[in-house]
């Protein structure tokens, strides 16, 4: 079956949740409590054990080949514009997001600023010691490179199709 990592993950959304709530079915129905004198079998929640894990290891054998699929796709795709494939950009992409949140706090300080201590008579000063304007640029650079960055990521995430092994 041919997809993209767009509809992949939205496949994967649904196969965690069917998952999940299986489990959750599971731990509510695998026991029950009655009181000394009903009937428990009129009590008695439906679950077969047998069947229920089945359908547990048959969501879990799909997960992982639709996993395994959007890793393979992930290590061998490149990024048109960068010399690097999705899995690469995934790393990079958060490299870029950190890069831009220090060089946003550092371009937003004066260039000196007085200090204030309580018990002291002292006048003192934090200087930066770099170049403002420089970083001021670098940021802007950051900032355009992290959103072209996600852009060409998220095309190739929604145009490009691979084949999930059924």
């Amino acid at each position: 079956m041919l997809m993209t990592s767009a509809e992949a993950a939205k496949y994967l959304r649904k196969l965690n949740e069917e998952l999940n709530s299986l489990q959750n079915r599971e731990s509510l129905s695998r026991q029950f409590t009655v009181s000394a004198g009903e009937n428990e079998e009129e009590l008695r929640p439906e679950y077969d054990y047998a069947e229920t894990q089945a359908a547990i290891r048959e969501l879990e054998a799909e997960i992982r080949r639709v996993k395994h699929a959007v890793n393979r796709f992930n290590c061998s795709t490149q990024i048109p514009g960068f010399d690097m494939t999705v899995d690469q950009m995934l790393i990079y992409l958060p490299q870029l997001t950190a890069k831009k949140q220090k060089l946003a706090v550092m371009k937003d300080v004066l260039p000196r600023t007085r200090v204030t201590r309580y018990n002291s008579n002292l006048v003192e000063y934090t200087l930066v010691n770099y170049d403002l304007a420089q970083v001021s640029a670098d940021y802007e650079a950051v900032s355009d490179e992290l959103g072209r960055a996600q852009n060409a990521l998220d095309l190739v995430n929604t145009t490009v199709q691979f084949e999930v092994e059924e």
